[in-house]
């Protein structure tokens, strides 16, 4: 049978060398991956042949993860920088934040979205009310069982609800391990796909530090379940938080799936009377 753990894993400063290593593997691109500043700091790059990315060694259902991320800077047209969770297989559960380059003096698009059985498409944007490349700023995701929310600074930009309901389902069977990435999107990711990345300012690089995660471990086994005990568990967002989340989603918010006609012509999808 299978079964959680708790773990706390400290956030990863001068240590991050050795740490890096032993809590994740890297994927792809690992000749274009760096780490830097006596071990302070990490970095992902992308060129014409080929992006780079890391992934969590453990399996995760439930918790808190979060990165501090520096995007990547001037004309970052056509690249996506991804952090996010996902599970294996043709019916995976995943919970993204990517962030969509843009030309020089545009916006950054972080885009978001849950996928669960393996179907996405609840799909929110925003732009953010910083310079995103100026300096590191943390990305967040807080995932129980009553609730995601995509927080950047501590602030909540987005909140998906687990509604009970088959007809609105929620990731909460699957564990996911922690992935980061950066890769050629330029398809689809700026202007629809209209910019295309000019690939003579490559290399592209994203600058990581101080990744944390309080979740509860997958593994194997028997036992019982001792996360019941961890109070963001059952943590949702309280009164100041939804007005912070209402003034983000007012001011920031670029595009809502749950607001799509064009979509959704017979109305909103069921998750959409309760998500935000």
């Amino acid at each position: 049978m299978k079964f959680l753990v708790f773990l706390v894993v400290l956030p990863l400063v001068a240590a991050f060398a050795s740490n890096f290593s032993r809590e994740y593997d890297l994927t792809w691109g690992s000749d274009r991956v760096r780490i830097l500043n006596n071990g302070e700091l990490l970095t992902l790059s992308l060129d014409k042949d080929s992006g780079s990315g890391f992934q969590s060694r453990k399996e995760y259902l439930f918790g808190k993860m979060s990165v501090q991320l520096k995007l990547v800077p001037g004309n970052s047209a056509g690249t996506v920088t991804s952090y996010y969770l996902a599970s294996q297989g043709s019916t995976w559960d995943e919970i993204d934040f990517e962030f969509l380059g843009n030309l020089s003096g545009d916006p950054y698009t972080v885009h978001t979205n849950v996928i669960t059985g393996g179907k996405g498409g609840r799909e929110q944007q925003f732009h953010l009310w910083f310079d995103p490349t100026a300096d590191f700023h943390t990305y967040s995701i807080r995932w129980n069982p009553q609730v995601i929310i995509f927080y950047v600074d501590g602030t909540p930009i987005r909140q998906f609800k687990n509604l009970g309901s088959s007809k609105a389902p929620f990731p909460n069977r699957q564990a996911m391990r922690i992935h980061s990435s950066i890769w050629n999107g330029d398809e689809w990711a700026t202007r629809g796909g209209l910019i295309k990345t000019d690939w003579s300012k490559a290399p592209f690089t994203a600058s990581y530090r101080n990744m944390g995660t309080q979740a509860c471990i997958w593994t194997y086994g028997s036992g019982a379940y001792p996360c019941g005990s961890s109070s963001w568990l059952a943590r949702e967002l309280d009164g100041p938080s939804l007005e912070r989340l209402m003034w983000v989603q007012k001011h920031y918010m670029i595009y809502n799936y749950c607001i799509d006609p064009k979509r959704f012509p017979q109305g909103p999808p069921l998750e959409c009377v309760a998500t935000t």
